[in-house]
């Protein structure tokens, strides 16, 4: 009966500690950044740096990417509102074809939002980079974050362990089937924050000078 033990302990325990271990990491980290995300603009205070966090404006269908559009539309519904002076957009420029900044930059400034007020991140080739990079880049001490909630969750967390006093406002969670898949892409990239963070000490690809986005203030 030895090999039945080790079947029902390679196919089912193991697993099931696995499974088990991704969702209590995935808990753990929602719960510690719950609190700091808003969702409300009346009971959000006024911030003079927001970071939209980057993603493909496309999805494989071709379509607009839900999620892109409502991150662009809630940015630019805070500015409007007088929540940020300013806005970095950060994300993936991997190749000439792919820029997710740019595209960003573009759509705020054509939504209404001054050129001047729209700083570009180009080396924000992941979460954890586009939070480092905020504090020794971009030399925030503060920084409102701007995504849907499950991924501010983790911009938080890492923020946090970086010294960077951050609060998230959540872009509306599109009622679309597909986005299934991001969730269960998340519970993954969680645990790779978690490696990111505690085991591997990993640096951002990409640091260069600093960039300053709130000008000093004259005498």
């Amino acid at each position: 009966m030895k090999w039945f033990k080790k079947i029902i302990i390679s196919s089912v325990i193991i697993p099931g500690i696995f499974l088990l271990a991704l969702f209590l990491n995935y808990r753990f980290i929602s719960e510690e950044g719950a609190s700091k995300i808003y969702y409300d603009l009346d009971t959000l205070k006024p911030v003079e740096v927001g970071l939209v966090l980057g993603t493909s404006k496309y999805a494989l269908s071709g379509n607009i990417n839900p999620f892109y559009k409502n991150r662009i539309s809630t940015a630019v519904q805070l500015f409007e509102a007088g929540k940020i002076n300013y806005l970095i957009v950060s994300g993936d420029n991997r190749h000439a074809s792919y820029n997710e900044p740019r595209h960003m930059m573009k759509d705020l400034i054509e939504a209404g939002v001054p050129a001047d007020r729209v700083i570009p991140d180009y080396a924000g080739f992941r979460t954890f980079d586009s939070m480092v990079r905020a504090k020794k880049v971009f030399m925030l001490d503060s920084v409102l974050l701007i995504s849907q909630a499950f991924h501010l969750e983790r911009a938080l967390f890492i923020a946090k362990r970086n010294n960077l006093n951050a609060i998230g406002f959540a872009a509306a969670y599109p009622n679309d089937e597909g986005s299934l898949k991001v969730i269960v892409r998340e519970y993954f990239a969680r645990i790779r924050m978690m490696l990111d963070l505690y085991v591997l000490k990993t640096e951002p690809h990409f640091l260069g000078d600093e960039i300053p986005v709130i000008p000093p203030k004259t005498q």
